[in-house]
């Protein structure tokens, strides 16, 4: 993803005082035109990520923020630009003792919103990974109408549900 402000977005959580940070990103049009493709959506008009890191314990951190955004998607019926507001809480919690589950198969944690401590957190990243989670899976046009469709040979009845 790119990084509205390379520099400004990393923070260096092990050189980090232990004091809370706040932030407030607002990317440029260039840079939500780049996120737009990257994540495959046909317009970014607005993102706002805006919060603060805090320390949790001796050596955790625990970010806390609101992502705004304003995308355009095309519907999945008709392809017509759909646009959505998305104003979300976003819960980080970076953990020095966590553990990568171990085994081929593992159970999903019950708090997916930690991770293991990075020497650098780039807030950008967390930016454009909320805003993938939180894009509609499926954004559909208000008219938007899915029309069914029956096939079958000449002077047989076609199959229903």
């Amino acid at each position: 993803m790119p990084d509205p402000k390379p520099d400004a977005t990393r923070i260096h959580l092990r050189r980090q005082p232990r004091a809370a940070v706040s932030f407030d990103l607002r990317p440029e049009p260039g840079a939500c035109g780049q996120i737009a493709e990257a994540l495959d959506i046909t317009a970014l008009r607005k993102l706002r990520f805006s919060g603060t890191l805090e320390p949790d314990g001796a050596r955790d951190w625990h970010l806390a923020a609101t992502l705004g955004a304003t995308v355009v998607q095309p519907c999945v019926v008709t392809l017509a630009p759909v646009t959505t507001r998305i104003d979300t809480p976003v819960s980080r919690r970076s953990l020095a003792d966590w553990q990568e589950p171990a085994g081929d198969e593992a159970e999903m944690p019950e708090d997916d919103t930690t991770e293991a401590l990075p020497d650098t957190l780039d807030l950008g990243t967390v930016m454009a990974e909320a805003l993938a989670l939180a894009l509609p899976d499926y954004p559909r046009a208000p008219d938007a109408e899915i029309e069914s469709a029956q096939f079958a040979a000449p002077g047989v009845k076609p199959m229903t549900d």
